[in-house]
């Protein structure tokens, strides 16, 4: 009997299925996709139902000659790629590059030994429909690209994109920015009395109402209203206003009484008894929103994090094993195995009391767009509680992996039960209310907090009942201006697109990736701003071509393209009917738009070269930037950050004339004034060289002044006037100069948090030749370095 041949997209799949299957299998690993459309030109035949014309990708070839090879010795293939849509796809194209006869499909949504034996005693064939599905996007995304592109090249700037997704994200950040822009400051001043119990006990009340007239309330967001009090102020207009209402009151503008504390009498005294529900368990929105404000990741490492959760992490005597289920997923829906799973767990260590008796419901306006397709995202055993695999985690894994299974466990654990008391109080025809909670039953806040990091205040009223006088100490008068919306975060702004239908859980995180890569949104303070690169594009594709940035119709598109998937609609008529109208528009635009120019901000300085222009600021590749407002004419150019080039008091050893700071794009650094004619560079720390104890002396072949610089091997002495003298000679061992380089070493490396998967040291920040990188602390010994950030089998739609 032959051995069986399993093919995933990852390595670190194949280890883990490697090490528990036995060695009846072979597993190897695809590298994610093997085939796509042609990089040189658009490989869409629009003419012949929209066909992509795939070609292998560059630097596979030898990959899938080894999988042929591996396919033709093996008893069966099994093709066994992630359990989506991209999934799907990667397993047919992979069943056409090795020209499998009958491809095996199997699926599985957590890598566990259980979990593979099942999925391999219920093969199947591949799904056709999630495929097309798959393959309308790809093409709709390529023409797209291929048509909006250059056309903002050449109407914009060179090296700008449009996509299906990014387009519209770019639009709402843009609408959000008009909205901040149009908005006007209300002034207004609320009312809070200190009063005090007879039996000491003191506690605030505001006001909510005059001569029995309602002010309008301050609405508390949907989202915060089980996490804190719904209290209600009165909005007093101005500082006058507030003068009076406190003179009416008996009191001073500083608050206090004129004439001895004013008197309050209870009117109403109500309790009730509420309950909080438990959260469901994690989506991939949810969890990278979740990731995002309470671990400060960006959603594009909380996958990356998450990847490798579920592709497994080895427990030692367990061997490798999923940690977590598979992490795209728009559903809240548990199997029963999990549930009963959860609920043993609970009533083990917690008691019965805390089990959940009723069954979670998804709802809110995602809810109308999930596809259930998976289970929500889970810990593939509850019985591997954080501190069980702490040791084995770095410390990023461990965070993520303990905020997934907090969540999972505080799913199925019951309500949590509070009594609430409101309280109205009354003096001069003002009615002012306070209202108390107590926690009469944690449930699932035992283990979950929706506000992690900060414990729950329960504000506690003492006994009252009505027509109880009590005394008001002071008045806290308190001034405030209405505040504009709020600036999206990559949190708030995934939570938005989810709801709003735009995308899919593989496309937020690098949709979100691309339109910061692309410079048309940046984040400052973890705050997403629009650039005027970005309003620009968006002001361009909104007037020319407004379905490619309008939400309805992009959520729209998404719709129909889920269709495919079911199988209830065809690839042919549904990207036709979407690139029909599509292509008219484009052509009639690329006749008649001007070029556009991004708009410049002015700095009211004067250009200090032609003293005629403006100092600006642009937008460039690389950011901002300082320039004349008279370019080309004037080539004056000004990094925003350094200012223009300063004397530093000292004068170049090549040439004698005086060296001065600038700013180039790695940062500040000390050169010659006579550049070009002169190219002398200081050496750095930053540029990684070290700093100059003292006066090493002249170079013995050319007489210039000898420094410490820093090569592949370590600190050496070299001469200043490299390259043209190369003269080298090593650092003795002891002396001052290697104390110095050996102290510049030391201050270049700063550590990330995280730690080396491979000999379990601090990964460190050091900084090379073509800028930072980072490596394991324990360099030489281990040479580790993590992968660069390549786009990882999955992670969702392609950007053109």
């Amino acid at each position: 009997m032959g051995k069986k041949l399993i093919i995933v997209e990852s390595p670190s799949k194949a280890r883990t299925l490697s090490k528990f299957l036995g060695s009846s299998f072979i597993v190897k690993a695809s590298m994610g996709h093997v085939r796509d459309l042609p990089k040189s030109k658009i490989g869409v035949d629009i003419e012949h139902g929209f066909t992509p014309q795939y070609q292998v990708i560059k630097g596979r070839e030898k990959s899938i000659e080894e999988l042929k090879q591996a396919a033709k010795q093996a008893e069966e293939t099994y093709l066994a790629s992630d359990p989506d849509r991209e999934g799907e796809a990667i397993a047919w194209h992979l069943a056409e590059a090795l020209k499998l006869k009958n491809p095996v499909r199997i699926v599985f949504h957590e890598i566990t030994r259980g979990a593979v034996e099942e999925a391999m005693e219920h093969p199947r064939s591949i799904d056709r429909s999630l495929v097309a599905a798959q393959e309308a996007r790809r093409v709709i995304d390529r023409l797209l690209g291929y048509k909006l592109s250059p056309f903002l090249w050449k109407k914009v700037r060179a090296g700008l994109s449009a996509g299906r997704v990014q387009s519209v994200a770019v639009r709402l950040v843009a609408d959000r920015e008009a909205e901040i822009e149009a908005f006007v400051p209300v002034e207004s001043w609320s009312l809070e009395v200190v009063l005090e119990h007879s039996n000491g006990h003191t506690f605030t009340a505001r006001l909510s109402e005059i001569a029995g007239a309602a002010v309008p309330k301050k609405k508390a967001k949907a989202d915060e209203q089980d996490d804190r009090e719904s209290e209600e102020r009165v909005l007093v207009h101005s500082e006058d206003e507030a003068a009076s209402l406190l003179e009416k009151l008996g009191y001073a503008k500083d608050g206090f009484p004129l004439d001895g504390p004013g008197i309050w009498t209870v009117t109403k005294v109500t309790t009730a008894n509420q309950s909080r529900s438990a959260p469901l368990p994690y989506t991939t929105s949810v969890l990278q929103q979740d990731a995002s404000t309470r671990l400060r990741f960006s959603p594009k490492r909380t996958m990356l994090l998450a990847q490798q959760l579920y592709e497994g992490v080895d427990l030692g005597d367990q061997g490798p094993v999923g940690l977590i289920t598979y992490m795209r997923t728009d559903s809240t829906r548990l199997s029963d195995e999990a549930v009963g799973m959860a609920q043993s767990f609970i009533r083990s260590t917690y008691g019965e009391q805390y089990v959940r008796t009723t069954k979670p419901v998804q709802r809110g306006k995602s809810a109308l767009h999930v596809q259930d397709a998976h289970e929500a995202i889970r810990p593939t055993d509850v019985a591997r509680t954080p501190d069980v695999v702490k040791d084995v985690l770095d410390p990023s894994q461990f965070r993520l992996y303990e905020l997934i299974w907090k969540r999972f466990v505080a799913s199925q654990m019951a309500e949590a039960k509070i009594r609430s008391t409101r309280v109205v109080l009354d003096r001069e025809g003002c009615l002012f209310r306070a209202s108390g909670s107590v926690v009469e039953f944690d449930g699932f806040q035992r283990i979950w907090r929706r506000d992690e990091g900060t414990e729950r205040e329960e504000k506690i009223l003492p006994a009252l009942s009505e027509g109880e006088s009590l005394p008001g100490l002071r008045i806290d008068a308190e001034q405030h201006f209405s505040q504009p919306p709020p600036r999206y975060t990559e949190a708030s702004l995934i939570k938005d697109m989810e709801e709003k239908g735009i995308g899919r859980p593989s496309t937020y995180a690098p949709t979100l990736d691309v339109i910061q890569q692309r410079r048309y949104v940046v984040q400052k303070e973890r705050k997403l701003y629009l650039t005027a690169l970005g309003k620009t594009v968006d002001l361009v594709l909104r007037e020319n071509i407004p379905s490619v940035v309008d939400v309805a119709f992009t959520a729209e598109l998404e719709s129909q393209l889920d269709k495919i998937e079911e199988g209830s609609s065809e690839y042919e008529p549904i990207v036709a009917g979407w690139y029909g109208p599509f292509e008219k528009t484009v052509e009639t635009m690329n006749e008649s738009v001007q070029r556009v120019k991004i708009p410049v901000k002015e700095t009211g300085e004067e250009c200090p070269k032609c003293h005629e222009g403006q100092l600006v600021i642009r937008e460039g590749r690389y950011g901002e930037f300082v320039g004349c407002s008279r370019y080309p004419e004037c080539d004056y150019v000004r990094n925003e950050r350094g200012g223009t080039a300063e004397p530093t008091g000292e004068n170049c050893p090549l040439c004698g004339k005086p060296l001065v700071t600038r700013v180039g794009r790695r940062g500040p650094f000390v050169g010659c004034s006579g550049y070009p004619s002169c190219r002398y560079v200081a050496p750095s720390a930053q540029e990684g060289e070290s700093p100059q104890p003292k006066d090493l002396g002249p170079c013995p072949d050319c007489g210039s002044p000898l420094l410490i610089r820093r090569g592949r091997r370590g600190a050496f002495i070299g001469c200043s006037a490299y390259p043209k003298c190369r003269h080298t000679a090593p650092l003795e061992p002891g002396s001052e100069a290697a104390a110095a380089a050996a102290t510049t070493t030391a201050s270049q490396v700063e550590p990330t948090g995280e730690m080396c998967p491979d000999c379990g040291k601090p990964l460190v920040t050091r900084q090379g030749r073509f800028g930072p990188f980072i490596s394991c602390s324990g360099y030489p010994t281990c040479k580790y370095r993590p992968p660069k950030t390549a786009k990882p089998a999955g992670s969702g739609e392609d950007e053109e």
